[in-house]
């Protein structure tokens, strides 16, 4: 049994995903990171970066649990653990890996600073013009790299799915509330359309009933607590 400390957030999908697709059984421990729930010493003592997702295995290497976070490093061990999701060409195998250290280098960082000043920024009374410009310029270089890589080919690596779409795919769902049309880069639109289609990805995780509803907004305590910066003296200084 794994356990899956989650969120609904494209990060959190990309283990969920693989889960599915590996057909592992997994109880979820919600996190929610809109209240700072990362931030508890539960789920730190899993991950002390406080970062979801993370996942207990509790029949780790040698039948002994063990905890990861990282959705990179993640993927890569629930691959080794079952020999599925990357090729078993180690010229394949490896390609597989470069977009994997790709996803986590550029796309992801890339597409969460986009979503911070287009989205959660400007909710706490910022706007910067400059920060939302760059990240959201970024964003689409990122979707020009894999739309490039994806023109006369169904995934990323050789004819199967792999870690290597499982990581990029959640990001390209996302872009729009990042200022980014995805129309403009038609063969990331065809792979992400595809693999939407994909049982794993349209399997859903519904929050416990007392996250249900919890408001978009946060006070300006809560916002430094995630964010570790006070709107109002961002706006003031």
């Amino acid at each position: 049994m794994i356990d899956l400390f989650y969120d609904r957030t494209p990060n959190g999908r990309k283990v969920h995903m693989a889960l599915e697709e590996l057909g592992l059984p997994y109880e979820v421990h919600w996190v929610n990171v809109t209240r700072g729930e990362q931030f508890s010493p539960g789920f730190t003592a899993v991950n002390p970066n406080s970062k979801i997702p993370a996942i207990i295995d509790r029949d780790g290497p040698g039948g002994r649990p063990i905890s990861l976070f990282e959705s990179g490093a993640i993927l890569a061990y629930l691959a080794e653990k079952t020999g599925r999701l990357l090729p078993t060409d180690p010229g394949l195998r490896w390609e597989a890996i470069c977009w994997v250290y790709w996803q986590v280098a550029n796309q992801g960082p890339a597409s969460g600073n986009a979503a911070h000043f287009v989205q959660y920024a400007p909710d706490a009374g910022i706007v910067d013009e400059y920060a939302t410009a760059r990240y959201v310029t970024e964003t689409e270089r990122c979707c020009a790299v894999l739309d490039t890589r994806l023109e006369g080919r169904t995934y990323l690596v050789g004819d199967e799915l792999t870690i290597a779409d499982i990581i990029c795919f959640p990001w390209t769902r996302v872009l729009k509330g990042h200022g980014v049309d995805i129309a403009q880069f038609p063969h990331l639109l065809a792979w992400s359309s595809t693999i939407a289609q994909r049982p794993s990805a349209q399997a859903k995780i519904e929050p416990p009933e007392d996250a249900a509803g919890a408001p978009v907004g946060l006070t300006p305590e809560k916002y430094a607590e995630i964010f570790g910066v006070n709107p109002t003296a961002a706006r003031t200084s």
